[in-house]
């Protein structure tokens, strides 16, 4: 599956990235599909350009799914940029959390940081850099004695795995993280959900041309959703 174009203009692409998908370039991603070397193909000024990684403007973890924003020009990459530094730009994720929130609506603030033993994974660590997430819980399910939260997410930072550090963090692991729901886990969800269950839903920006504010979104795609029917619902809040 390729990444779908949402939304297309003169300054900007709106994308959906299908999950397998690797954002960036690396040394290590030989044979798997990336989203810059897709980009490279395309005719805008841009898109091949190594410095501004295609323009993308940034990232998702390689099994999440869900919208990402791509600049088509010099003056758009710099825009988009300069809102993400500033947290001019609100981005929404869907998440399937294990267990069952006693907040329904909360937030987590914690420092994070690389863990010193366990190079390719972060955590909560003292003196690590500040990050902070809303969240409000859509819906609750069971599963085979198991309850399970759909939560509504939305980072206030943009660490990496931040998302997925903080609901371990309280006790509750995104389904299907094999970093972070423990290994015995996260084979278990596997049975019913493929991978990892979070997806970039909406993001909300200004435009860099026009300068008003624009909102794009994206469904649940069919794996998740396929997941989620395997759920017995109990409630929804929404």
């Amino acid at each position: 599956m390729e990444p779908k174009i949402i939304y297309e203009d003169t300054s900007l692409l709106v994308l959906d990235k299908p999950a397998g998908w690797i954002v960036n370039e690396a040394l290590t991603t030989k044979n798997q599909p990336v989203l810059q070397s897709w980009l490279s193909k395309r005719d805008y000024p841009l898109a091949k350009s190594r410095e501004e990684r295609g323009g993308i403007v940034h990232r998702l973890d390689k099994e999440t799914s869900g919208i990402i924003l791509v600049a088509k020009t010099k003056n758009a990459f710099e825009s988009l940029q300069k809102q993400f530094k500033e947290r001019k730009v609100k981005k929404t994720y869907l998440a399937l959390l294990h267990g069952a929130l006693i907040e329904k609506v909360g937030d987590i603030e914690v420092p994070v940081g690389r863990l010193p033993w366990r190079r390719d994974r972060f955590g909560v660590l003292p003196g690590g850099r500040s990050s902070k997430s809303f969240y409000d819980v859509v819906a609750e399910y069971k599963r085979e004695g198991e309850r399970f939260s759909l939560v509504e997410v939305t980072p206030q930072t943009g660490r990496t795995h931040q998302i997925r550090i903080h609901f371990k963090y309280l006790g509750h692991p995104v389904v299907s993280d094999e970093f972070y729901a423990g290994r015995k886990t996260s084979r278990g969800d596997r049975k019913w959900c493929p991978r990892l269950f979070l997806h970039a839903s909406a993001i909300e920006f200004f435009h860099p041309e026009r300068g008003q504010k624009v909102k794009f979104s994206s469904g649940l795609p069919d794996d998740l959703a396929a997941a989620l029917v395997t759920l017995e619902k109990l409630r929804e809040t929404n």
